[in-house]
């Protein structure tokens, strides 16, 4: 075995996370630092062994579900690469193809999707209160269908975004930040953006934002929240932000100056989002059926957004940072201007100037998938990890 296997396998021994054994994940700031740190270790390993033409098929058969309430390319196929990386195949849950219309409940439909799947995946973001809730729910329809001997397995949960947080996303961000500045070791007083952007559409999720921040504050960087005034996230993640940031001897604060996040900063990430008293409104709006509210708040949102289009990420602006050279962050697709939209969150200049940095970004995500699922499935991944080095099956025949 090479050195750098032997590497990552050690590292796996000196972090403790058993806990993440046939369990789920749901929110970064729910998991402790060892089991973040996993993920990012067993991730860069799964990743190092394709690159070296190893297969990591764990699984010899199996299925994937993935249940996506939203539009997704990147974490649709982040997911279907992820499980056939470990040897599942996937299945997507057409909810207009199902019962569900029918009046199935969740805890059969659950059940019913179940019988062979090793891991379900799940984006739920539109609605405040909904998303996680619905995760939760189904997590409990198939612990309840095992336990009571109507699954060979439980299988296990990744969020693929919810209404609070999108851990894969903020997980292949923050790897993707490890790697640019050579180690976990080299982040603490670094100063990260999370700022809002102008966007011609409303409703965006807050869950990107509040990934973000709930998980960038972990690692004693200095994270600034910026937003004009009224773009608020949801005020227990700003508690979490602020907790995680006391910590780790690194630091959270707002502003409500895109200039000022910005000034100074070793890493930009501008993005829209709706306001969170905004989503909550959406939502009951919602509940209620009442589609002519739902009509006239898209109209004042967009409105409202409307005021800010000076909240752009601009060469002026990326300028004003650490040297001039932040490394600029988005989750994609950025509204850029004059490409997708006449005015947006980006000028076409500056996102072509990161282009394939961001694609890089985005191809860590893949590979956290698989982190998440390999280590719920796998009693003992560094063994695991050990033993697929030694098979050395190829995974490529040419």
């Amino acid at each position: 075995m090479d050195a750098t296997l032997t590497g990552y396998i050690e590292k796996l021994h000196r972090l403790h996370f058993k806990e993440m054994y046939e369990n789920d994940f749901f929110l970064t700031w729910e998991k402790t630092d060892d089991e973040i740190e996993a993920v990012f270790t067993v991730a860069d390993a799964l990743r190092y062994m394709r690159t070296q033409n190893i297969s990591t098929k764990v699984f010899e058969s199996g299925l994937g579900i993935s249940l996506f309430r939203d539009n997704s390319t990147r974490t649709r196929f982040s997911f279907a690469s992820a499980c056939n990386l470990l040897g599942l195949e996937v299945q997507d849950l057409d909810e207009k193809k199902s019962q569900i219309a029918h009046g199935e409940t969740v805890r059969e439909t659950a059940n019913m999707i179940s019988f062979m799947a090793d891991v379900i995946g799940i984006r739920d973001d539109m609605y405040i209160g909904k998303g996680n809730k619905y995760m939760h729910d189904v997590v409990d329809a198939v612990t309840e269908g095992f336990r009571d001997g109507v699954l060979e397995q439980k299988p296990t949960l990744v969020n693929l975004q919810c209404d609070i947080d999108h851990p894969t996303q903020c997980m292949a961000d923050m790897l993707h930040i490890i790697h640019e500045f050579g180690g976990v070791e080299n982040l603490k007083g670094k100063k990260i953006a999370m700022t809002w952007a102008y966007s011609p559409s409303y409703g965006k999720p807050l869950s990107v934002p509040q990934g973000v921040i709930g998980l960038m504050t972990r690692f004693g960087m200095d994270v600034v929240l910026a937003h004009p005034e009224g773009y608020d996230v949801m005020p227990e993640v700003e508690e979490v932000a602020k907790k995680q940031a006391a910590a780790s001897s690194g630091s959270f604060t707002k502003t409500n100056s895109m200039a000022g996040a910005f000034a100074g900063a070793d890493i930009v990430y501008p993005k829209s989002w709706a306001p969170f008293a905004a989503m909550e409104k959406r939502t009951n709006l919602y509940g209620e059926g009442d589609f002519e509210g739902i009509d006239a708040l898209e109209k004042e949102l967009l409105k409202q957004n409307a005021a800010h289009k000076d909240w752009c990420c601009t060469e002026e602006l990326m300028k004003t940072t650490k040297d001039g050279k932040a490394l600029y962050l988005h989750c994609l697709p950025a509204d850029i201007n004059g490409v997708s939209c006449e005015d947006g969150e980006v000028e076409a200049s500056v996102f072509d100037r990161y282009r394939v940095p961001l694609y890089k970004q985005a191809s860590f995500k893949p590979y956290i998938i698989a982190a998440m699922i390999f280590l719920a499935k796998e009693k003992d991944p560094a063994k695991t990890i050990e033993l697929l080095a030694e098979r050395a099956k190829e995974r490529h025949f040419g």
